[in-house]
């Protein structure tokens, strides 16, 4: 399976959440991850306020920092490019969009241009009606 992987699945995975389990094994199954610059910057934030209020602690933030920069290595990442925010400033399917989702949603279509079959990944509501109004096929399945 090909994937887009978008920030709110791989927040669930990096923070051990229980939904991460599931975006865990579709990650492990995936023969191409897509993301964009993005997700990366997300996850990283999402650490520092987990640390910041003392949800975790410097050596867990670490951890999973290090691991998100293993995986991230092996996963396809775009660039935020004029093309992708160009599109991201219109409108999509399921409105109202916030503007990181909308760079995401931008990001999974400039992907799809260039992958068979992308799946999207996503465990955000809004994301995964527009993602399925805009032809791709949504994961995990029963969300």
């Amino acid at each position: 399976m090909n994937i887009y992987a978008e920030s709110s699945a791989i927040v669930s995975w990096l923070l051990g959440e229980d939904s991460g389990n599931r975006v865990r094994q579709i990650l492990r199954r995936s023969k191409f991850i897509a993301t964009s610059e993005l997700t990366i910057l997300e996850c990283g934030r999402v650490l520092i306020r987990a640390l910041t209020i003392g949800e975790i602690d410097e050596g867990t933030a670490d951890d999973r920092r290090a691991a998100l920069n293993a995986a991230a290595e092996h996963w396809h990442v775009l660039r935020i490019s004029s093309e992708i925010i160009e599109r991201a400033g219109h409108p999509f399917p399921a409105e109202p969009i916030r503007t990181l989702d909308a760079i995401h949603l931008a990001s999974a279509l400039t992907a799809r241009g260039a992958i068979s079959r992308l799946e999207l990944l996503s465990l955000d509501s809004r994301i995964r009606e527009s993602g399925q109004q805009l032809g791709f096929r949504v994961r995990p399945k029963a969300w």
